[in-house]
């Protein structure tokens, strides 16, 4: 990745926020590859010309085959309030979701327990309370629906492990390209349809309210719901 492609949405002296693409990570991990965070330093440190290190804090974070907004606190200021607010859960996120298979109910809210596997890096879902599992609440709506695919609006409540995957899987809607969470193939390029579509908030410093949205990748399924959904 080269500084020009990084999809600048949002930025201020506090808060920059971009556009993640599905093969990018946001921290460095296993793999050695570099991460996201890495290219926001590098953009920063060219755009203003900056001696020394750059200062960029991750205050989230998303899987790395899903696409959207990632946020990253400019300031340790800001850093340390953002990291309270997602703690307090101060900061809406929306994500949207394209699945094969159609919901019973076109909108509802899902409440599982989740227990994570960190061996196999994946979590199940159960319907009751179980040992070692958390509850796991999410909200969604299907907001258009093409032949083959729906596309589902979702607002996960809680912030947990693969969440909204193991979720929607969990109601019979696997993600498209979602292997790991019951989709039959998986998409060419290793992605997967959910994307990080909105987060709304609070400016931690400025304290007026933030609205960020990311465009879903240039894909030709993607660009169909966003013809449709506008």
């Amino acid at each position: 990745m080269t500084n020009d492609q990084i999809e600048v949405l949002y930025e201020d002296n506090h808060i920059i926020a971009v556009n993640k693409r599905p093969s990018d990570i946001v921290q460095g991990d296993k793999t050695g590859d570099a991460p996201l965070s890495d290219f926001v330093k590098k953009y920063l440190k060219e755009k203003y010309n900056k001696p020394g290190e750059v200062f960029v804090g991750t205050v989230h974070r998303i899987d790395r085959p899903v696409s959207g907004i990632v946020l990253f606190a400019k300031t340790s200021k800001a850093l340390s309030r953002l990291n309270a607010m997602f703690q307090t859960k101060e900061i809406q996120k929306t994500y949207w979701a394209v699945v094969k298979n159609k919901p019973k109910n076109i909108s509802g809210k899902l409440v599982h327990y989740l227990r994570k596997n960190e061996a196999k890096n994946m979590s199940k879902a159960y319907e009751k309370e179980t040992p070692g599992a958390l509850r796991s609440e999410l909200e969604y709506d299907m907001i258009c629906s093409l032949d083959n695919y729906h596309l589902l609006e979702v607002k996960p409540l809680t912030g947990r492990h693969h969440q909204i995957r193991v979720q929607l899987s969990a109601m019979g809607c696997p993600i498209k390209g979602d292997l790991k969470y019951g989709f039959d193939r998986s998409n060419k390029d290793a992605s997967i349809h959910l994307h990080a579509r909105k987060i709304e908030f609070i400016h931690p410093v400025k304290k007026e309210p933030v609205v960020i949205i990311a465009p879903p990748p240039n894909e030709i399924l993607w660009n169909e719901f966003v013809k449709r959904v506008g």
